[in-house]
């Protein structure tokens, strides 16, 4: 049953016109009515898995300001506005379907958004904030949005489409943070992330096609009725889906750096059609029926776009900057290697620091534990390494996007996704060792971070960071933590807490002050 979920999960670009079709002859064939009583059964199965999934850790994170303050400003303040005079345009007199347009183009983000952006080696960091904050905004939004624009030409209960947000986004986004957060207290992160997590976007799935069936079953007479009525709902959506692109990939280009500029366009393209189409089936009755149809249609056109931007990214933001120093790199490969055959002082009372691992995730925390790194290692006289992990690509759009993109890529693209994201990795890891060093240096005499001691890997970030330890023969291993309060225990578990577990050295982890 999995595996067979999981099949449909890699192929939605296939899977939904299938059920389109079926909910069509479905509904011409039999009287359809009754499917209403599993729309809200089928609602709740299409959103809470992806709130399982969805890593919210990653809105704390720092450094692309510009790139989410320029996101949401289309998002919110160009994007409906166009779906809405577009909508005015082709469907003036049929005006649920003008609100399907609106709600296509008022739900920012997918999950998609996340792995697209990865696949065209963007900011995925940028991409999850941007997902998580845009599905926020977008639902507290969408109900002011509706009353403001359509409240002349359809009447809107303010009060149940507030409501219908509230049971179909915040209690599932509130049962899913809660979920994730005791499967990973209860299994560990690499166990939830490897074995737990990716059966929940197969459910999701499961709830996307089935609404999609139910809206096409229920719609399935007025289509046949009006044969041409799907060839003119495409025609907006191909032109908002047209704008939205262009204008993305212009601001992306002359405001933002190449990796901020794609997490934008996808950040901005990308429209969370699962939450639309709830909305629309649930909030509006059985007229809601023809909103739904147009945001069924939207996926098709959604899905296959992204996946041709991705062809063009090199050409509109140029190829990805590279190009480490590959003797440097070559030199901090071996490091480990030949520390780990060293011959180790018999064990003493008194700590005896020689070699450190400093693991960082080049965040703004980071910084922090990198002090301790060179506070210690100048005390002890001790060599410091500093480690990084790049989780293997797959598995990591996969995690971020909530859906198993394993079977998406060959082997061969894999491979080169990972080795640019390890060399990219370790110029970075390169750039903050030496901005580190020249501060610690204000206070210290001498910084033991050095560029020549750098480790990358990729993989799962608990099992790297462990192995490297043992085998490396370190006596300490420095780490950073973002967490300050009660759900520190999910942000210090994706990595921290599980190296603090299994690790037989010893783990410093520096939490940040102020």
């Amino acid at each position: 049953m999995w595996k067979f979920l999981q099949k449909i999960t890699k192929n939605l670009i296939l899977a939904i016109p299938v059920m389109m079709v079926s909910g069509f002859v479905f509904g011409i064939v039999f009287e359809s009515q009754f499917l209403k009583g599993l729309i809200i059964p089928f609602t709740f199965l299409m959103v809470y898995p992806m709130m399982v999934t969805l890593n919210i850790q990653k809105v704390f994170e720092g450094g692309d300001t510009k790139a989410q303050v320029l996101t949401q400003a289309i998002n919110f303040g160009i994007v409906p506005f166009v779906a809405y005079f577009t909508g005015l345009i082709f469907f003036r007199n049929q005006p649920y379907m003008a609100l399907g347009l609106l709600l296509a183009g008022l739900v920012p983000t997918s999950g998609m958004t996340i792995s697209w952006t990865g696949f065209a080696k963007g900011n995925i960091a940028a991409a999850v904030k941007m997902t998580v904050i845009g599905l926020t905004l977008g639902s507290i939004a969408t109900p002011f949005y509706v009353q403001m624009l359509m409240g002349a030409s359809i009447e809107i209960n303010f009060a149940r489409v507030m409501q219908q947000i509230l049971i179909i986004v915040f209690l599932p986004m509130g049962a899913g943070f809660l979920t994730r957060r005791h499967l990973v207290k209860k299994y560990g992160f690499k166990t939830f992330q490897k074995t737990i997590g990716p059966k929940f976007p197969a459910l999701s799935t499961l709830g996307v096609i089935g609404i999609v069936f139910i809206a096409m079953a229920l719609k399935a007479r007025g289509i046949a009725s009006s044969p041409t009525m799907i060839l003119y709902i495409l025609i907006p959506l191909v032109i908002i889906y047209t704008f939205n692109y262009v204008l993305s990939s212009l601001v992306g280009k002359y405001f933002l750096p190449r990796g901020d500029a794609i997490a934008l366009v996808y950040g901005s393209v990308m429209r969370n059609l699962s939450i639309a189409l709830a909305i629309a089936i649930n909030a509006f009755g059985k007229e809601g029926t023809s909103a739904a149809l147009v945001v069924a249609i939207a996926y098709i056109i959604q899905v296959q776009s992204a996946a041709w931007y991705v062809k063009f990214t090199d050409r509109i933001f140029g190829p990805v900057p590279l190009e480490p120093d590959k003797e440097k790199e070559a030199v901090a490969e071996q490091a480990p290697s030949s520390a780990g055959t060293e011959v180790r002082a018999p064990v003493s009372m008194v700590a005896d620091i020689q070699k450190i691992l400093f693991a960082t995730d080049i965040s703004v925390t980071a910084k922090f534990a990198a002090r301790y790194a060179c506070s210690i290692g100048h005390r002890f006289n001790a060599k410091v390494w500093v480690m990084h992990v790049v989780p293997e690509i797959m598995e990591a759009y996969s995690s971020e996007a909530g859906i198993d993109l394993s079977g998406q890529m060959d082997q061969d693209e894999k491979k080169r996704l990972n080795r640019q994201a390890e060399e990219l990795a370790h110029e970075q890891v390169r750039n903050r060792i030496h901005e580190t060093s020249q501060k610690v240096l204000e206070e210290i005499p001498h910084c033991p971070l050095a560029e020549e001691n750098i480790i990358i890997k990729s993989g799962d970030p608990v099992e790297q960071i462990i192995a490297q330890a043992e085998q490396g023969g370190f006596d300490l291993i420095i780490m950073g933590t973002h967490g300050q309060d009660e759900i520190e225990d999910i942000l210090l578990g994706s990595t921290a807490q599980g190296v603090i577990k299994h690790s037989k050295v010893p783990v410093l982890v520096a939490r940040p002050t102020g």
